[in-house]
Protein backbone atom coordinates (compact mmCIF):
# COMPACT_ATOMS: atom_id res chain seq x y z
CA UNK A 1 0.00 0.00 0.00
CA UNK A 2 2.63 2.52 0.94
CA UNK A 3 4.28 1.84 -2.56
CA UNK A 4 0.66 2.53 -4.00
CA UNK A 5 0.54 5.92 -2.02
CA UNK A 6 4.10 7.29 -3.22
CA UNK A 7 2.82 6.46 -6.86
CA UNK A 8 0.16 8.17 -6.34
CA UNK A 9 1.75 11.26 -5.44
CA UNK A 10 3.44 11.13 -8.26
CA UNK A 11 0.19 11.81 -10.56
CA UNK A 12 -0.75 14.38 -7.58
CA UNK A 13 2.39 16.50 -7.84
CA UNK A 14 2.00 16.37 -11.63
CA UNK A 15 -1.78 17.35 -11.02
CA UNK A 16 -0.41 20.34 -8.61
CA UNK A 17 1.68 22.06 -11.32
CA UNK A 18 -2.04 23.15 -12.76
CA UNK A 19 -4.31 23.26 -9.76
CA UNK A 20 -3.94 22.47 -5.94
CA UNK A 21 -4.64 19.65 -4.49
CA UNK A 22 -5.61 19.62 -0.88
CA UNK A 23 -5.11 16.56 1.50
CA UNK A 24 -9.14 16.03 1.37
CA UNK A 25 -9.00 15.98 -2.34
CA UNK A 26 -6.67 13.22 -2.50
CA UNK A 27 -8.49 11.06 -0.13
CA UNK A 28 -11.37 11.72 -2.21
CA UNK A 29 -8.88 10.72 -5.07
CA UNK A 30 -7.21 7.57 -4.00
CA UNK A 31 -10.01 4.88 -4.40
CA UNK A 32 -10.60 6.28 -7.67
CA UNK A 33 -7.16 5.69 -8.91
CA UNK A 34 -5.87 2.10 -9.97
CA UNK A 35 -1.98 1.20 -10.56
CA UNK A 36 -1.71 -1.16 -12.90
CA UNK A 37 2.04 -2.52 -14.72
CA UNK A 38 1.88 -3.79 -18.23
CA UNK A 39 4.74 -6.03 -19.73
CA UNK A 40 6.75 -5.14 -22.72
CA UNK A 41 4.48 -5.33 -26.23
CA UNK A 42 1.37 -5.54 -23.77
CA UNK A 43 -1.58 -3.54 -25.11
CA UNK A 44 -3.16 -1.05 -22.97
CA UNK A 45 -5.52 -0.42 -25.70
CA UNK A 46 -6.69 -1.85 -29.25
CA UNK A 47 -8.60 -0.31 -32.51
CA UNK A 48 -11.86 -1.07 -32.32
CA UNK A 49 -12.42 -1.39 -27.86
CA UNK A 50 -13.49 1.28 -26.28
CA UNK A 51 -10.95 3.06 -24.21
CA UNK A 52 -11.74 2.32 -20.46
CA UNK A 53 -8.90 4.56 -18.79
CA UNK A 54 -6.97 7.77 -18.78
CA UNK A 55 -3.66 6.26 -18.20
CA UNK A 56 -0.95 8.20 -16.39
CA UNK A 57 2.79 7.19 -17.24
CA UNK A 58 4.70 6.00 -14.15
CA UNK A 59 7.39 4.59 -15.66
CA UNK A 60 7.92 3.33 -19.30
CA UNK A 61 7.08 4.24 -22.72
CA UNK A 62 4.11 3.96 -24.85
CA UNK A 63 3.35 4.03 -28.66
CA UNK A 64 0.14 5.03 -29.81
CA UNK A 65 -0.67 4.09 -33.61
CA UNK A 66 -2.94 3.30 -36.29
CA UNK A 67 -3.30 1.26 -38.69
CA UNK A 68 -4.61 2.38 -42.07
CA UNK A 69 -6.46 -0.02 -44.62
CA UNK A 70 -2.83 -1.71 -46.47
CA UNK A 71 -1.98 -2.46 -42.77
CA UNK A 72 1.15 0.23 -42.76
CA UNK A 73 1.29 1.37 -39.23
CA UNK A 74 1.53 5.34 -38.41
CA UNK A 75 2.96 6.07 -35.03
CA UNK A 76 0.72 9.39 -33.60
CA UNK A 77 2.39 9.33 -30.56
CA UNK A 78 4.55 8.14 -27.90
CA UNK A 79 4.08 8.63 -24.17
CA UNK A 80 7.01 8.73 -21.18
CA UNK A 81 7.13 9.33 -18.01
CA UNK A 82 4.51 11.71 -16.42
CA UNK A 83 2.68 11.91 -19.32
CA UNK A 84 -0.64 10.85 -19.96
CA UNK A 85 -1.77 8.34 -22.88
CA UNK A 86 -5.19 7.24 -24.04
CA UNK A 87 -7.73 7.46 -27.08
CA UNK A 88 -9.19 10.58 -26.34
CA UNK A 89 -12.42 10.70 -28.33
CA UNK A 90 -12.88 6.71 -27.37
CA UNK A 91 -12.52 7.20 -23.59
CA UNK A 92 -14.84 10.76 -23.62
CA UNK A 93 -17.55 9.78 -26.31
CA UNK A 94 -17.74 5.78 -25.05
CA UNK A 95 -17.19 5.08 -28.90
CA UNK A 96 -14.60 2.01 -30.61
CA UNK A 97 -10.95 3.22 -30.44
CA UNK A 98 -9.10 4.09 -33.37
CA UNK A 99 -6.02 3.82 -32.23
CA UNK A 100 -3.77 1.31 -30.57
CA UNK A 101 -1.46 1.75 -27.29
CA UNK A 102 1.22 -0.33 -27.26
CA UNK A 103 4.00 -0.33 -24.43
CA UNK A 104 7.40 -0.50 -25.52
CA UNK A 105 9.08 -0.97 -22.41
CA UNK A 106 7.57 -2.75 -18.95
CA UNK A 107 5.02 0.08 -17.77
CA UNK A 108 3.60 1.33 -15.14
CA UNK A 109 0.32 3.70 -15.04
CA UNK A 110 -2.46 5.08 -13.04
CA UNK A 111 -5.85 4.67 -14.50
CA UNK A 112 -8.72 6.39 -14.23
CA UNK A 113 -11.94 4.99 -15.36
CA UNK A 114 -14.71 7.07 -17.11
CA UNK A 115 -17.22 6.26 -14.66
CA UNK A 116 -14.25 7.52 -11.47
CA UNK A 117 -13.61 10.34 -13.83
CA UNK A 118 -16.92 11.72 -13.78
CA UNK A 119 -16.89 11.32 -9.74
CA UNK A 120 -13.27 13.17 -9.27
CA UNK A 121 -15.03 16.18 -11.13
CA UNK A 122 -18.19 16.15 -9.18
CA UNK A 123 -16.20 15.47 -6.03
CA UNK A 124 -13.47 17.35 -6.58
CA UNK A 125 -14.59 20.54 -9.02
CA UNK A 126 -11.22 22.23 -9.04
CA UNK A 127 -10.20 18.68 -11.52
CA UNK A 128 -12.58 20.23 -13.98
CA UNK A 129 -9.76 22.91 -14.67
CA UNK A 130 -6.92 20.83 -14.89
CA UNK A 131 -8.28 18.24 -17.68
CA UNK A 132 -9.52 21.05 -19.68
CA UNK A 133 -6.41 22.54 -19.39
CA UNK A 134 -4.79 19.19 -20.43
CA UNK A 135 -7.11 18.57 -23.13
CA UNK A 136 -6.14 21.94 -24.49
CA UNK A 137 -2.01 21.45 -24.39
CA UNK A 138 -3.16 18.21 -26.12
CA UNK A 139 -5.05 20.00 -28.59
CA UNK A 140 -2.79 22.53 -29.27
CA UNK A 141 0.65 19.77 -29.72
CA UNK A 142 -2.10 18.58 -32.33
CA UNK A 143 -2.38 21.52 -34.11
CA UNK A 144 1.51 22.35 -34.05
CA UNK A 145 2.33 19.04 -34.96
CA UNK A 146 0.48 18.93 -38.25
CA UNK A 147 1.61 22.16 -39.22
CA UNK A 148 5.01 21.21 -38.66
CA UNK A 149 4.30 18.17 -40.59
CA UNK A 150 3.47 19.94 -43.71
CA UNK A 151 5.81 22.88 -43.40
CA UNK A 152 9.04 21.64 -41.59
CA UNK A 153 11.94 19.66 -43.40
CA UNK A 154 12.05 16.70 -41.96
CA UNK A 155 15.72 17.70 -40.01
CA UNK A 156 14.29 20.08 -38.51
CA UNK A 157 11.27 18.02 -37.60
CA UNK A 158 13.66 14.94 -35.98
CA UNK A 159 15.56 18.06 -33.76
CA UNK A 160 12.03 18.64 -32.17
CA UNK A 161 11.72 15.21 -31.60
CA UNK A 162 14.38 15.03 -29.78
CA UNK A 163 14.04 18.16 -27.76
CA UNK A 164 10.22 16.83 -26.69
CA UNK A 165 11.37 13.29 -26.11
CA UNK A 166 15.03 13.44 -24.82
CA UNK A 167 16.74 9.98 -24.22
CA UNK A 168 14.19 8.33 -26.34
CA UNK A 169 16.62 7.08 -29.06
CA UNK A 170 17.68 4.36 -26.44
CA UNK A 171 13.87 3.18 -25.76
CA UNK A 172 12.29 3.05 -29.06
CA UNK A 173 13.33 1.42 -32.37
CA UNK A 174 14.48 3.94 -35.07
CA UNK A 175 11.50 2.73 -37.50
CA UNK A 176 9.21 4.03 -35.04
CA UNK A 177 10.26 7.33 -34.86
CA UNK A 178 10.82 7.14 -38.79
CA UNK A 179 7.28 6.67 -38.46
CA UNK A 180 6.17 9.37 -36.00
CA UNK A 181 8.13 11.69 -38.61
CA UNK A 182 6.88 10.75 -41.62
CA UNK A 183 9.76 9.65 -43.41
CA UNK A 184 11.77 6.44 -43.94
CA UNK A 185 13.94 4.96 -41.43
CA UNK A 186 16.91 4.93 -43.89
CA UNK A 187 16.37 8.66 -44.32
CA UNK A 188 16.00 8.98 -40.59
CA UNK A 189 19.40 7.21 -41.02
CA UNK A 190 21.10 9.25 -42.83
CA UNK A 191 19.98 12.77 -40.90
CA UNK A 192 21.47 11.30 -37.48
CA UNK A 193 24.96 10.57 -38.64
CA UNK A 194 24.67 14.34 -39.83
CA UNK A 195 25.52 16.43 -37.36
CA UNK A 196 22.92 19.28 -36.98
Amino acid sequence: PYLVILFMEQLFNYISEYTPLTEEDKEILRPLLRKRRYLKNQYILQNGDVCHHQNFILSGTTRTFYVDDSGKEHVIFFGIENWWTSDLDSYANRKPADFNIQCLEATEVIQLTYDNWQTALEKVPKLERFFRILMGKAYVATQKRIISNHTTPAKERYRQFSERYPGIHNRVPLYMIASYLGITKEFLSKIRNEKY
